[in-house]
């Protein structure tokens, strides 16, 4: 009786650690957030208002309303695909998502140290005008790729949980970034505009394209949201909630699709 009663206080006391891990790690992004958000928002707002001003006018307002239209999606049925390996199972991270037990893709030894890319800032801290998630997964001949976390943080500050390793922060914050390993990219801007998958990419410092997703080669079969893609994978937006799979080569996996956690 004594050693049933011993077992389960220890797997009480490691129910209580994760879950403090799970609330610290909340605490210091809800800290990052509030550090200076709203503050830089308005900051930077009023700098494009400047800049519309004093480059004319009209041209300026097309340039930010094209860049604020999402692009047209060419989406069409998966069943031209033929079969499709179902996906493999994963368990949840940090943030509440599936966690893929593969390795990734690619590292993050090339990802933006702070520089400005494409136009997206990093700044010290996470912006909340325009704060919206969505998710990607990736397969290579079949076999699960993470997407890896850091990714838009330079110098990660890393917290491992009994979830999986999570960046509560970092020496400044892009637009895009990843917290955790799960896909879930952030988005998170002093402006409203359609980001797309490119431009994350671009910050990984990773090459993407229809016949290359980082590091490897061949025809990519792009998934949005549980449709074929047809077009460039580059030109994917990240609107609210997207689920973006890309497959390179065969086989092809059916698409992933999660449920996004509270707050996500």
């Amino acid at each position: 009786m004594a050693s049933r009663k011993e077992q389960k206080e220890r797997a009480r006391q490691e129910r209580l650690a994760r879950e403090a891990a799970l609330t610290e790690a909340a605490r210091r992004k809800r800290r990052l957030t509030l550090a200076g958000g709203a503050a830089t928002a308005i900051v930077v707002a009023a700098v494009v208002v400047v800049v519309a001003i004093v480059s004319g006018g009209s041209s300026t307002a097309q340039r930010l309303s094209k860049q604020g239209s999402a692009p047209q999606l060419k989406l069409s049925s998966l069943s031209s695909l033929g079969s499709l390996q179902p996906p493999p199972p994963a368990s949840l991270g940090p943030e509440g998502i599936p966690l893929p037990n593969a390795p990734a893709l690619a590292g993050t030894g090339s990802i933006a140290s702070g520089e400005t890319v494409d136009g997206i800032q990093c700044q010290g801290s996470e912006q909340t005008l325009f704060h919206i998630h969505a998710h990607l997964t990736i397969f290579v001949d079949g076999a699960a790729r993470q997407v890896p976390y850091g990714i838009g943080i330079p110098s990660p500050q890393v917290q491992n949980t009994a979830q999986g390793a999570f960046v509560a922060g970092g020496s400044c914050l892009y637009w895009l970034h990843g917290h955790a390993a799960d896909g879930i990219i952030h988005i998170e801007s002093p402006i409203q505009r359609t980001f797309t998958l490119g431009e994350f990419f671009d910050l990984w410092g990773q090459p993407l394209g229809p016949s290359q997703v980082g590091p490897a080669h061949g025809p990519v079969t792009a998934i949005y949201n549980g449709k074929l893609y047809d077009g460039n994978p580059r030109d994917i937006p990240l609107n609210a909630h997207a689920q973006i799979q890309l497959d390179v080569g065969r086989p092809l996996v059916g698409p992933v699709t999660i449920t996004f956690a509270n707050g996500l």
